[in-house]
């Protein structure tokens, strides 16, 4: 280990010791030490999906609202596929570290993520901790947005033609007889429903309120820069207060912008593990 990076792990050490309050911060790399793909550029999604590479089509134009209405069974191939790979993983040893940490400092954390994969709530997470800001795999809306509500995704399991990736059967809106579908935001996503969301991002709000003021870090996990949103977060909210301080965890993209602010060039578990031992 480099002088500089060990450096920045004792700092880091003696940052989350002294924090009041802790913001857990997480994108697709998060996931990666779990063995979910983090669909890396086209090519990293074409590798994980074989059949979709054969098509051709991005991981722009599958994550796309569209695609339920000119292909529902493809799309419903690659959301129940992913539906799937998400209920059967294991979080890995890296979030059991963060609740531990979350459990020293009072329960006083939240949880600001990209992921619509739930292993934040799989590994012991409070559910009212937790803002998914792209909405969750878990829950499910009608295509036509027939009423506003959103309900939990107790569908078993999903049949699919792993050869070409569409699903046998579809998923049926609760209240009408309209395809239903994750309730995520996609790419040119104008149906998305936003209300577990926006109750998430009211309780987190209020979570920031009762801590103005206090010593707070941010741990940012596996936040690329294709999707920036959670890097635009940790980026913008250190810049705005001298108590609040940003720890970049990202093999690649680590680079920080505020001088305050901490870059772990490893990947999440690994550098977990170095400043939360």
């Amino acid at each position: 280990m480099n002088e500089k990076l060990q450096e920045n792990i004792n700092r880091a050490q003696k940052l989350i010791y002294e924090a009041d309050t802790i913001i857990i911060t997480a994108g697709a790399g998060m996931g990666v030490d779990s063995g979910l793909p983090d669909f890396r550029g086209d090519e990293g999604f074409w590798r994980a999906y074989p059949p979709i590479a054969k098509l051709g089509y991005r991981f722009v134009e599958m994550a796309n609202p569209s695609l339920f209405e000119n292909d529902p069974h493809l799309a419903w191939g690659f959301y129940g596929h992913r539906l799937k790979l998400y209920r059967s993983t294991k979080p890995h040893k890296g979030f059991e570290l963060l609740l531990r940490l979350a459990k020293e400092k009072n329960d006083n954390y939240f949880i600001y993520t990209s992921n619509v994969d739930g292993q934040f709530q799989k590994a012991g997470f409070s559910e009212d901790k937790i803002y998914e800001v792209h909405g969750s795999i878990h829950y499910l809306q009608c295509t036509k947005n027939c009423t506003d509500e959103i309900w939990e995704n107790d569908i078993k399991d999903i049949e699919i033609d792993m050869d070409t990736l569409k699903a046998k059967t579809l998923p049926k809106c609760k209240n009408c007889d309209n395809i239903a579908r994750p309730n995520i935001l996609m790419f040119g996503d104008w149906y998305f429903l936003e209300g577990r969301s926006d109750r998430q991002r009211e309780r987190f709000e209020r979570f920031l309120r009762q801590n103005s003021g206090k010593n707070i870090v941010i741990i940012e996990m596996g936040a690329g820069t294709a999707v920036s949103t959670i890097r635009n977060f940790g980026d913008a909210f250190s810049n705005s207060n001298d108590h609040i301080t940003l720890i970049r965890i990202n093999p690649r993209d680590f680079e920080v912008r505020n001088p305050q602010d901490i870059s772990i060039p490893l990947g999440a578990l690994d550098g977990l593990e170095k400043i939360l031992k």
